[in-house]
């Protein structure tokens, strides 16, 4: 039963791990890709939307989608998806990307806002560490009240004598 005290903490705390490095990953990413110095011309292929929740009372988040294609420097044709972009680029619209060379080309049609993509970063970051912290807090707190039996019977008695209403142990 106390197995369950480390693993459901344990499990959450993964979670968040793999977002954080989803989080770090992106930003890294968008970053290289404005840093590359190189841009290309890009169409606007598709436009849609998503949505998450709304079943019963809870609300509905709706996520803008592109899917982008231009011409990379070598020849390639890069086709790529990008979350939250302007809601005034429609399909057919040609935007200026922003790519990094390689094998595997990351691209971005956002235009380089740095301050931006810290505050993106750094935000859900500090929130994904404070729920870290108290999965690690509560394994550690727990750990120490099992190993130390707080709040258990331990079965020591201690005999005491009260003379003239004074408690004195023998």
């Amino acid at each position: 039963m106390d197995l369950m005290f480390y693993v459901v903490p344990g499990f959450i705390l993964a979670v968040v791990l793999f977002g954080a490095y989803r989080v770090v990953r992106r930003s890294l990413q968008v970053r290289s890709a404005w840093n590359s110095g190189l841009t290309a011309e890009a169409r606007c292929l598709r436009m849609f939307t998503t949505t998450h929740g709304g079943s019963g009372d809870t609300s509905v988040s709706t996520t803008l989608h592109h899917v982008y294609e231009f011409t990379a420097r070598d020849g390639r044709v890069v086709r790529f998806e990008e979350e939250d972009g302007p809601a005034t680029t429609v399909e057919g619209d040609i935007v200026t990307v922003h790519y990094t060379e390689g094998r595997n080309v990351v691209a971005t049609a956002k235009p380089p806002r740095r301050a931006r993509l810290a505050a993106s970063t750094v935000f859900p970051l500090a929130f994904l560490g404070v729920v870290a912290a108290i999965c690690v807090t509560f394994m550690v707190t727990f750990h120490q009240t099992a190993e130390f039996g707080f709040g258990e019977e331990t079965g020591d008695t201690v005999d005491t004598v009260v003379v003239d209403g004074v408690t004195m142990t023998p």
